[in-house]
């Protein structure tokens, strides 16, 4: 019995500890991840296939960090992001990073890798329906013949050349690990599709930010690029499908079916999903997040399908893209909506992982650098060749040939996508592939500096002269009758004439104000108006041809408004300078100034320019020489800054505007670079009446109080007259502004006083007078028209100027503008006191307008007689507004500015 108790006891014992150990083993194997995280000793680095996404955000943070870190310094020489984003991948791999111990380990294990690349991949497809919405196949039907030519010698030569090169590479490096067998005909065919392709999306970014987009050089480009990269696409498909297909029967059908795919999107898809954008008022009003989804998933679709039949899937998100609409800027706007992420985390992720698989120290042989030469050689010489050899043969000049070729061969991140494509197919080895890369790069870094080199401004503006016939080769003059009766005239233009033609910057912020000017500078008072008749009645016709045949000759002021975009580095914003035309058509600010020029019977025309911020006075200089304007208005900023968007607040500190120095660089580099005489706009409610109603909410927006700040309406304003004051000097700046002056008071509504302040030829810092504002008025027109008194026959050439437009004053005129003089040793306080005196008169009034040369150069003479500092906006806008208008805005005169600095005065 005690032998069986025993036994009975050592079996529980031993069951006991088993199941206690099996417990401990499956306690310790499925226990779970620390919840604690790093607070429990855990490491973030260490990869987790249960949750991988730790690890992701390190790989993904460290990329983008380190991409755009590179990129701030290429883009100093105007080089794409692309080259950063490639180079970063370069110096994260093998290549440097990689020899830190445990780097590549740590950061980009191998298990890690496959949940990057599909993150990367992912991108990759939405980036090529962005390159589909970004090839407008308009440019290529418009400019089909030497889009053609240019595209298909472009692509043939160096097409050409690189089957030849092929053969040596792949004898060279196809016996290394890593690669399927396939026959030379398909390595081949891939090698050429490397060389002859052009990366558009670069290209495009490249015309945009040397300006060239709208000159003969950049439609032609534009128009072959798309051409190319739609066959080049092509082409690779039918590379790639060659390579999956196990036999040429089945690389058959594949290019059958795929043929039959485009085919039913072209023909049945694309005009459903017309239809569909048209009747839910995407096209008009922009697509909604509902259309936003479905166009996504279409993409996504297309490239599930051209996936699983054997062609890869970024193919079938370029045809989604292909076959959306552009119009009504629906394209602009999906673009938009998508743009951001995919440029600012997949692309770099994509790009890097090309990094990361390129391996430099694999190019440690003598016959390995050898065919990297060969390789940069015929990519870049077969294609500015073929480029150079077509753009000649359809009449462009030798310089401009070659800038066409330089630009087609631009490689960019297409080419990175072809290899990459390439080394997933096991086409490429890491060697080739490597060789590849560096040939992408270098092609790509020396587009910009050599485009600029071969085709640069001065050039530009030298040959449209020499084919308009203005010049001959040497850059001389045509010297024939039609030249000197004609030409000549329009290069020596009278400056201090009335203005005819007015180029206008319009913005945002300051429309109001420079819709007032305009309709008081450009209206004709004089347009007759008649009663419409109907046009069954037969007088009809003849009373139209008798009312614009007086209207013709009495063609009033041509106004310009040119609205500037600022060129980001975004996709969309490329976008809109391709389709720069269809975009100003719907533009609401300039829509609203045609129509405002329309309703009040002037000669408008609006256009947008998107470019980047730093070419905004340049723009604005060839736009005033291509109009041949007398005149450029430049309004200054609401908020200072160069965006116009209007401030909810602006009113509760007005002239913080002057605060920051961004737009008065502007304007400065416009007054430097304007060749016509200039007007600067400082709006203090010109021409708009304000409501007398105050709210209490400052400074934030609620749901809650947003109720609060609805207003009462309006009343119409009864009295629209404008009261000007302009202070006179002497200068040429005050000549200038005083024609303009004159000019506006042709309007009836308008009344002036016009001050010559007559400065002492003494020392600058004499202070001898005792009044601020001296009183003694030598000439002067009353309101009734009574003689002059006191009258004094000027001695000094100011003088004489001021006193022959005085005399000159139509009588009509002279019920309303009044001339005065003065002697002052104070010419400052003088000003202002006088402008103190002389706006705000009339409360009916919808405020007061002073009119101010700039007279930098007078700054002396203008505060000789100062005994203390005067207050100041700050010495940036000091210089751009000069010290009279600086002044007048410091002391919060209630009155708007105009301030006029003339062609050929100093900056």
């Amino acid at each position: 019995m005690a032998t069986v108790t025993a036994t009975v006891t050592k079996l529980a014992a031993t069951i006991t500890k088993t199941i206690t150990a099996a417990s401990s083993t499956a306690s310790s194997v499925n226990r779970v991840s620390p919840q604690g995280g790093i607070l429990e000793g855990a490491n973030p680095s260490v990869y987790q296939s249960s949750n991988p996404i730790i690890l992701f955000i390190i790989q993904a943070g460290i990329i983008v960090v380190f991409c755009r870190l590179l990129h701030i310094p290429l883009s100093r020489i105007k080089q794409p992001r692309v080259i950063a984003e490639v180079l970063g991948g370069v110096l994260l791999g093998p290549s440097v990073c990689g020899h830190i111990p445990g780097f590549t380990a740590a950061i980009f294990p191998t298990a890690s890798m496959p949940n990057l690349s599909n993150v990367a991949n992912l991108g990759l497809i939405l980036f090529l329906f962005l390159v589909g919405l970004e090839a407008d196949l308009r440019f290529l039907t418009s400019n089909w013949r030497i889009a053609l030519s240019v595209g298909a010698l472009g692509m043939a030569l160096p097409f050409g050349l690189g089957c030849a090169i092929a053969w040596g590479l792949y004898h060279q490096f196809h016996n290394e690990p890593g690669l399927v067998p396939i026959s030379f005909g398909v390595y081949m065919l891939f090698v050429g599709v490397a060389m002859a392709i052009t990366a558009f999306p670069v290209l495009c970014r490249i015309l945009t930010e040397l300006n060239l987009l709208h000159t003969p050089v950049g439609v032609i480009v534009l128009a072959a690029g798309v051409g190319n990269d739609v066959v080049g696409w092509i082409l690779l498909a039918l590379c790639v499908a060659l390579v999956n297909a196990g036999s040429g029967l089945t690389a058959l059908w594949v290019l059958l079916v795929c043929t039959g795919y485009v085919t039913f999107l072209f023909l049945v898809v694309r005009p459903a999903f017309l239809w569909l954008l048209r009747r839910t008022g995407a096209l008009d009003n922009g697509p909604s997040q509902g259309m936003v989804a479905l166009t996504l998933l279409m993409a996504l679709g297309s490239a599930f399908f051209t996936g699983i039949i054997g062609v890869h899937p970024i193919f079938g998100a370029f045809l989604i893209g292909l076959i959306c609409p552009h119009q009504g800027g629906f394209a602009v706007k999906i673009t938009e909506k998508v743009e951001d992420l995919v440029g600012a985390i997949f692309l770099p992720l994509y790009f890097a992982l090309s990094g990361l698989s390129t391996n430099l120290g694999l190019l440690n042989s003598g016959i390995t650098w050898g065919y990297v030469v060969g390789v940069i050689a015929v990519a870049f010489f077969a294609k500015v060749t073929g480029g150079t050899l077509a753009a000649r043969l359809n009449g462009r000049v030798w310089r401009e040939s070659f800038t066409i070729g330089a630009l087609m061969s631009c490689k960019g991140l297409v080419e990175l996508i072809v290899l990459n494509i390439g080394l997933q197919a096991k086409i490429l080895s890491t060697t080739t592939f490597t060789i590849f890369v560096v040939m992408a790069l270098v092609t790509t870094f020396i587009t910009t500096p050599l485009t600029s080199a071969l085709y640069p401004r001065a050039y530009q503006i030298k040959l449209e002269a020499w084919k308009r016939g203005e010049i001959d080769w040497e850059s001389q003059p045509v010297s024939d009758e039609k030249g000197a009766s004609g030409d000549a005239l329009s290069y020596e233009k009278p400056r201090n004439v009335e203005v005819t033609r007015l180029l206008a910057y319009l913005r945002l912020d300051a429309m109001p104000g420079v819709l007032t000017i305009i309709s008081l500078l450009g209206k004709s008072t004089d347009m007759p108006t008649r009663e419409r008749l109907h046009p069954s009645k037969g007088e009809a016709a003849d009373a139209d041809q008798k009312y614009n045949a007086h209207v013709v000759t009495k063609r009033p002021v041509q106004i310009y408004g040119v609205r500037l975009i600022e060129l980001t580095d975004r996709d969309s914003s490329v976008m809109k300078v391709t389709e720069e035309a269809e975009f100003s058509n719907r533009d609401a600010v300039v829509n609203t100034f045609r129509t405002f020029g329309q309703i009040n019977q002037m000669a408008v025309a609006g256009s947008v320019v998107v470019t980047p911020e730093s070419n905004f006075a340049s723009i604005l200089k060839e736009r005033a020489a291509e109009v041949s304007a007398d005149m450029m208005l430049i309004p200054w900023s609401g908020s200072g800054a160069m965006s116009d968007n209007i401030s909810s607040f602006l009113d509760e500190h007005l002239d913080q505007r002057f605060v920051n120095s961004t737009y008065s660089h502007f304007v400065a580099s416009s007054l430097k670079h304007s060749s016509c005489n200039t007007a600067i706009f400082v709006d203090r409610g010109f021409g708009t009446q304000r409501s007398s109603e105050t709210h209490s909410l400052k400074r934030s927006l609620s749901v809650l109080s947003m109720g609060d700040l609805i207003s009462s309406p309006l009343a119409p304003i009864i009295d629209r007259g404008h009261h000007i004051y302009m202070p006179y000097y002497g200068s040429t700046d005050d000549k200038v502004a005083l024609r303009l002056v004159l000019q506006l008071a042709k309007n009836p509504a308008i009344t002036a006083t016009i001050v010559h302040f007559e400065l002492p030829d003494c020392d600058p810092l004499r202070t001898t007078s005792s009044h601020p504002f001296p009183s003694p008025i030598k000439a002067s027109f009353n309101t009734t028209n009574e003689k002059m008194v006191e009258q004094s026959r000027p001695t000094s050439a100011p003088a004489t100027f001021f006193a022959t437009m005085r005399d000159s004053l139509p009588d009509a005129l002279r019920s309303r503008v009044i001339f005065e003089s003065c002697s002052t040793t104070e010419p400052f306080e003088g000003t202002i006191t006088k402008g103190q005196r002389e706006v705000g008169r009339s409360p009916g009034m919808s405020r007061d307008l002073i009119v101010v040369g700039r007279n930098w150069e007078m700054s002396a003479s203008l505060t000789m007689g100062l005994s203390a500092v005067v207050p100041s906006m700050g010495s940036e806008a000091q210089r751009c507004l000069g010290v009279i208008a600086d002044g007048l805005v410091a002391n919060k005169v209630e009155a708007s500015l105009i301030v006029i600095k003339s062609a050929g005065t100093g900056s």
